[in-house]
């Protein structure tokens, strides 16, 4: 498969998708001419709220929704003039768990295989399973694997036939800890391998920790996209933490205008404050001067989470 010249793992013009109205229901706009461009060998995380467009948007990509406008482009691949090309180069790992229960594991991925069209010899069924440690439950029926195994059972079916572009929708959802270490560690390692990896997720800190880059959309449309440690830096605050000790009972001293201060329930005293206006050294210079104890500092950076909410509040 010989790709089309571009640097872009997935290019969407002005792409709409309008649901039509059945019954009581009323026409619903998904997707208002959301222009997006995924760069190939990111980690890519598309986030925004429930009812933003993301599950409409993979599911367009997957080729099990057809779109009302716009243009979907995948590994260099129009999805109107090379469908077949641009359905092989992506690979969903869905939220639902879509598993025939009396399949084994090995049976379900060569018959996904089989759907793909990926010849018996090109097949790499065993190297899959052992890197979704299934190799020990190959042969077991799917209906007696625990929820966790499932969940690494949809990864491997969505990496049969070599797909350059991953993507895992809610991959975490439910999942424990070691689980979800077991599935960063396999993503990453996909990654370094040169698969372009997209994220969707409701768990702000994985998508803080694992994306290069990240996409906002609220109401089908996009609200920002940018390198992750750029969208951080839009929360434009810090929390200078300071402990006085568990005997002190003072009152908070006068402390440079734009800073903002608490008293949290644990006795600790929370000050926060923008960089570009006011220093941390000015803040501490003030509580010396009042005669603050300061047993020990701490600051707290903005996290995702802060700059999500303001970005889709309302």
């Amino acid at each position: 498969m010989t790709p089309a010249p571009t640097q872009a793992a997935i290019r969407l013009t002005g792409l709409r998708k309008t649901y039509a109205a059945s019954g009581k229901a009323p026409a619903k706009q998904a997707l208002r001419g959301l222009d997006l461009t995924i760069p190939r060998g990111s980690i890519f995380g598309l986030l925004g709220p429930n009812g933003a467009g993301k599950s409409t948007l993979i599911n367009i990509l997957a080729g099990l929704v057809n779109k009302t406008a716009g243009q979907v482009e995948i590994w260099g691949f129009d999805q109107d003039v090379n469908p077949r090309q641009s359905r092989a180069a992506i690979g969903v790992m869905p939220q639902e768990l879509n598993i025939d229960p009396f399949f084994t594991p090995r049976a379900s991925l060569e018959v996904q295989a089989g759907l793909y069209g990926v010849p018996r010899s090109d097949r790499w069924t065993d190297e899959i399973l052992a890197l979704v440690g299934l190799t020990a439950q190959a042969e077991s029926y799917s209906r007696q694997l625990s929820g966790g195994m499932k969940r690494r059972l949809l990864l491997a079916k969505a990496l049969v036939h070599r797909p350059r572009i991953l993507v895992l929708d809610e991959p975490t959802a439910g999942v424990d800890i070691a689980l979800r270490e077991m599935l960063w560690d396999n993503v990453r390692q996909l990654n370094a391998q040169g698969m372009t990896v997209i994220l969707t997720t409701h768990y702000l800190q994985e998508a803080e920790e694992m994306c290069d880059e990240i996409a906002i959309i609220n109401h089908g449309e996009k609200v920002v996209q940018e390198r992750t440690i750029s969208l951080l830096a839009r929360a434009g605050s810090k929390t200078l933490v300071v402990d006085p000790g568990p005997s002190w009972a003072g009152s908070i001293p006068p402390i440079p205008q734009g800073v903002a201060a608490e008293r949290r329930p644990e006795g600790r005293l929370a000050f926060s404050y923008a960089p570009a206006r006011v220093t941390a050294d000015r803040i501490i210079d003030s509580l010396r001067a009042g005669g603050v104890p300061m047993l020990d500092i701490a600051s707290e950076q903005p996290d995702l989470q802060d700059v999500f909410l303001s970005l889709t509040r309302g």
